[in-house]
């Protein structure tokens, strides 16, 4: 089944595989991804309990190199980078100069003067144009993203699963850390960072791999398909902000984590409108729980003691707790936790408290030895 977009989209490797196994497909980026197969429910519980492959091939991934790769990338990203390991992994944001998001990303440390860029898949033209306009002249980069595979395996049976389908001992990763593994012969890199809160592995490799690594991983009995509308669920459950929902070029990202991923200790791109943001911030990102499964939209409007203070980002029921949950940014001096909002839900008011993140508390992600 398909949700039809009026422009052309683009197809991961995968794409054939998903019709094929009757995912309902639709745009998401502009590409045509597979939406959900069994279920958004049963999917984000398969998750949850056993593990879940993803195709995430329509994200981007950028290699810069170069004896001033660090010097470009401090000032590109809002988090720290000179700490990084080489195998170490941190996320942060890229910021124009007005300290708007331009992207999420998570960047990866690969060698001395080499690092590796995870982007979102709607902003990888945009994305390139900006980089390359910032780095040095002496600073190489390159946009490997159609020729690189992402298969994202996420479930606290996910190492399991790939040990044994593969006939292998995974090494030991930490998380936020990337490392160089062979599976069935076929070169990959495998990180831990995850999108769903629990224990899982992203699988980079060449695309022409895509293929046969997804069929070899679907025939663990451990392992379903899952689509974005679990992915979805899984990450606002953990509270995890969405580019183009709790994330735009317009706000700065200190209302959406209050500072969180953003350094204090040098100077980047956008920093004084940041800085402004986490001094004196108008409004903030805030976590809603409810106490019924009535879910909260996009754009749904906030209110307190009868006054409109903010919008909703993003809502849903959260199929791990059994309510409905949302973030929404609201005026700041309605932010504090602990405090009842209302939410007008198709011209209903449903009351709403402000509680702490993860909204779902139980995941794996950190576990050990899993």
């Amino acid at each position: 089944m398909h949700i039809y977009s009026a422009w052309p989209m683009k197809n991961t490797p995968l794409h054939q595989q998903h019709i094929e196994l009757g995912a309902r497909m639709g745009e998401f980026g502009g590409w045509d991804m597979p939406i959900q197969y069994a279920g958004i429910l049963q999917e984000h519980q398969h998750t949850r309990s056993k593990a879940t492959i993803f195709d995430i091939c329509h994200m981007g991934e950028f290699e810069l190199s170069g004896p001033n790769v660090l010097q470009d990338l401090e000032k590109l990203l809002t988090c720290n980078l000179a700490s990084l390991d080489v195998g170490q992994v941190r996320y942060g944001f890229m910021l124009n100069n007005k300290g708007g998001t331009i992207d999420d990303l998570t960047c990866y440390r690969l060698g001395t003067q080499r690092y590796m860029l995870v982007v979102n898949a709607g902003t990888i033209d945009s994305d390139a144009e900006w980089v390359k306009s910032q780095i040095s002249e002496d600073t190489l980069f390159a946009d490997l993203s159609d020729q690189t595979a992402k298969l994202d395996v996420q479930g606290p049976q996910s190492r399991k699963a790939l040990e044994s389908i593969f006939e292998c001992t995974l090494p030991e990763i930490g998380y936020f850390r990337t490392t160089e593994v062979e599976l069935d012969g076929i070169s990959c890199m495998i990180s831990r960072t995850g999108y769903t809160g629990e224990w899982g592995y992203e699988i980079y490799a060449d695309s022409a791999a895509a293929l046969p690594l997804w069929n070899k991983i679907l025939k663990s009995e451990l392992v379903e398909p899952g689509g974005l509308g679990a992915r979805d669920t899984l990450r606002l459950e953990m509270g995890y902000p969405l580019y183009g929902h709790e994330l735009c070029d317009t706000r700065t990202p200190a209302l959406t984590t209050r500072g969180m991923f953003i350094s204090k200790k040098k100077e980047f791109t956008g920093i004084a409108d940041v800085r402004n943001d986490l001094e004196n911030p108008k409004e903030l990102l805030v976590a809603l729980q409810f106490d019924s499964k009535r879910a909260a939209r996009e754009h749904d409007k906030v209110f307190f003691k009868e006054v409109e203070v903010g919008t909703v980002t993003s809502g849903s029921l959260a199929p791990s707790l059994g309510v409905a949950i949302a973030m929404a940014f609201v005026r700041s001096d309605c932010a504090e936790e602990g405090q009842t909002l209302q939410v007008e839900i198709r011209g209903k008011h449903f009351p709403a408290t402000i509680v702490n993140l993860p909204f779902y508390k139980s995941g794996t992600a950190r576990g050990l030895n899993l």
